[in-house]
């Protein structure tokens, strides 16, 4: 399985909701809580310009936030992601 990073904060419920799908599809994840670590934010915002969360990332490929997690799964494209299969998406 690929490694699996979410910046998140833990008040968040977009973040909960991310990780919770990760959770349920049995993938193991790095969480960085964002929100008390400002080394961390700045981090995540240099890897992918965005400043909200979360933001994940699937063997070190931006994949987006929440909404673009459920929408990897709803096309099919997240078990391949994550079981480290080709994907059609584009890198």
């Amino acid at each position: 399985m690929p490694d699996v990073i979410v910046y998140m904060k833990p008040m968040c419920p977009y973040s909960r909701q991310a990780m919770a799908l990760l959770e349920e599809k049995g993938c193991a994840f790095q969480k960085f809580d964002v929100a008390h670590d400002e080394q961390r934010h700045e981090e995540m915002k240099e890897r992918c310009g965005r400043h909200t969360v979360p933001q994940i990332f699937i063997a070190g490929r931006h994949v987006g936030g929440c909404d673009d997690l459920y929408a990897l799964e709803e096309c099919g494209e997240l078990d391949a992601l994550l079981g480290g299969a080709p994907s059609s998406i584009a890198p």
